[in-house]
């Protein structure tokens, strides 16, 4: 697949992706293992080969604007104040404008997606408050994985959160924070995956 005529779209994905791991490879790490397991969850609930490849992107670049958020918010090992959250909370946004400058092909659709990977089926989520289904299915998908990981990875600071305790969070807030259908259906994949929690 080529992109505008200069260059693989995977050649400008890899650079993208080298300077997210340069810039944090904890955050890099996260996005192969929230890639994988949305490609998986995309799988399962049927969608077509170029959704895959815009969702497999989606997942890939959702964390990308994290390169412009200031080490004092994006490393600070305790919690953010409010104003600190604000600037990570921008971090949607700047993945979005990353992504448009892009050459990749769709780039609109994936840049769309990851500005709204942290919306709520609810509509309490940022940065738009969009709800249900106005909410991108790519959005949506990686907001799962994203959440089952984050919660997966505070285990390496002593948090303690084990699969069925995120499982259990994740059908709390089914219907809320995420699609419920969707919900259902990662449930179904993460059980056998091998990024499964303990």
């Amino acid at each position: 697949m080529e992109s505008s005529g200069n260059g693989s779209v995977f050649g400008h994905i890899r650079a993208l992706n080298i300077a997210l791991h340069e810039r944090d490879e904890p955050t890099h790490d996260h996005c192969d293992r929230v890639e994988a397991l949305a490609v998986a969850l995309g799988r399962h609930v049927g969608l077509a080969q170029h959704e895959l490849q815009c969702l497999r992107l989606t997942a890939r670049l959702h964390d990308i604007g994290k390169i412009g958020i200031p080490d004092d918010v994006l490393k600070k090992p305790g919690r953010l104040s409010s104003g600190e959250w604000l600037v990570m909370q921008s971090h949607a946004v700047r993945s979005e404008r990353i992504i448009q400058a892009s050459m990749v092909d769709d780039a609109d659709v994936i840049a769309r997606a990851a500005r709204h990977h942290h919306e709520r089926y609810d509509g309490r989520g940022y940065p738009d408050g969009l709800a249900g289904d106005a909410i991108p299915v790519y959005s949506r998908i990686v907001a799962i994985v994203d959440t089952y990981d984050a919660m997966a990875r505070l285990r390496a600071y002593g948090q303690g959160i084990r699969h069925r305790e995120i499982m259990a969070e994740l059908a709390r807030v089914s219907g809320e924070q995420h699609d419920a259908y969707l919900s259902r259906r990662f449930a179904e994949i993460i059980a056998g995956s091998q990024y499964r929690a303990e």
